[in-house]
């Protein structure tokens, strides 16, 4: 079989001299796409967090946390293929591992176009593009990414990631680019992350940008009164990476803004705002539906 070369999205290539048989996935989105490609018999290791892709996951080998990785139940796993991803995984562990001469294809797609791409990427490097299933998987990804063009007016919200501190995401995010396939925009999308933590909450001036060019801002910790101050019209509050519950929501719905008025208020799964891949197909459609909601609420 001749060789396959792919970049990953860190710009390094991975030759794969055949058909990846033991594969190690580091996230949760990911043993998910490895899933709906169909090759869910060659996934050897997982993290602990995948088994909210499915009861099956539970008898596959896990190798810890998704920051805390077990290097060596990797390596004792052997495997010809490891999945990971820049922003959720530890540095220290996957470059452990690149070291160690192990094939890590670490994913970075930042919006609902690139979610899609990498997925026909992955169906790829596994050999199974030329799938019915799978191609049918992806031309239902490809289509939505045309349909999904930005609303002339579309609807103000906010979804928070964190509850202590209150946090959010920005407009350079995979979040923010599900809201506006879906017809909406983050309230949030022009709030970069500050630093120190007192800038970010309005109490001291913030470092000038070029001395915090090594860190993430596109995850603001925000005020109440900055969401009073952008009064969104639909909140959603996701079940991971914090587990929002209707006790803290119920904070909310006592807010002076637009969502609290209409009661667009709602607890949704996390993984429809948060998973890129095959579960952005059906996250974008779901998201939609609270979207339309919103543009006609019901007051009661």
């Amino acid at each position: 079989m001749k060789p396959l070369r792919i970049l990953d999205d860190r710009k390094r290539p991975l030759d794969l001299f055949g058909t990846p048989r033991r594969i190690v996935s580091l996230l949760p989105s990911e043993t998910d796409n490895v899933r709906a490609l169909g090759c869910l018999d060659r996934l050897v290791g997982r993290t602990d967090y995948c088994t909210a892709v499915g009861p099956e996951i539970e008898a596959i080998p896990s190798i810890g946390g998704t920051k805390n990785l077990d290097v060596e139940a990797i390596v004792a796993l052997a495997p010809d293929l490891v999945l990971a991803n820049q922003e959720e995984n530890g540095r220290k562990g996957i470059e452990e591992l690149c070291q160690r001469g192990f094939p890590v294809f670490i994913s970075f797609p930042c919006t609902v176009a690139a979610a899609v791409a990498h997925l026909a990427r992955l169906a790829r490097m596994l050999r199974v593009e030329e799938s019915l299933e799978v191609k049918a998987l992806v031309r239902r990804g490809y289509a939505l990414v045309q349909r999904a063009v930005p609303a002339a007016d579309p609807v103000r919200v906010f979804a928070p990631i964190w509850a202590d501190p209150l946090m959010t995401a920005d407009g350079r995010t995979y979040l923010a680019s599900v809201l506006e396939a879906a017809g909406a925009i983050n309230v949030f999308h022009d709030r970069p992350r500050l630093y120190p933590l007192a800038a970010d909450l309005g109490r001291a001036a913030a470092l000038p940008e070029e001395s915090i060019v090594e860190r993430d801002t596109r995850y603001p910790r925000i005020t109440v009164d900055e969401v009073v101050a952008r009064d969104p019209e639909l909140m959603l509050f996701p079940d991971e990476p914090h587990p929002f519950t209707e006790a803290e929501i119920a904070a909310f719905r006592a807010l002076p803004v637009a969502a609290a008025r209409t009661n667009q208020l709602h607890l949704i799964r996390g993984n429809d705002l948060l998973w890129q891949g095959a579960r952005t197909l059906e996250g974008v459609e779901r998201i939609a539906a609270y979207v339309r909601a919103a543009r006609a609420p019901d007051p009661a």
